[in-house]
């Protein structure tokens, strides 16, 4: 049973608070994406194949009308997510090993070094 308290909506005995949805061009803008580019993303959800860096992910949506074929919506949480998915952190730089000093240099050559004589 779905019944209203105040801003939160109660179903049986879970409360759920409300979610802003946002339209297809509203998700894709704050993604920095375009409109095709967002629904080719959510079919590849559908099926399993979407990866964001290498990470398998699922993109939950809602999609209304007849048979599935209405418009779609997306939580605003669900953009957070996927924005934090898309985050590039850099790897910090190794340091160059500096050559020890008391190595001898050359070890690997084993003839002496310079002209041969005649």
């Amino acid at each position: 049973m779905l019944q209203r308290m105040g801003w939160r909506l109660q179903f049986h005995d879970r409360i759920v608070e409300p979610m802003n949805l946002l339209t297809s061009q509203q998700a894709a803008d704050a993604l920095g994406i375009s409109v095709l580019t967002l629904y080719d993303w959510l079919g590849q959800s559908d099926v399993g194949e979407f990866e964001i860096r290498g990470e398998a992910v699922t993109v939950e949506y809602y999609q209304g009308g007849h048979k599935g074929q209405g418009r779609i919506r997306i939580d605003e949480t669900e953009i957070c997510r996927l924005l934090s998915l898309m985050k590039s952190q850099p790897k910090p730089q190794r340091r160059r090993q500096i050559p020890k000093k008391n190595a001898a240099p050359f070890q690997h050559i084993t003839a002496k070094l310079g002209r041969p004589d005649d």
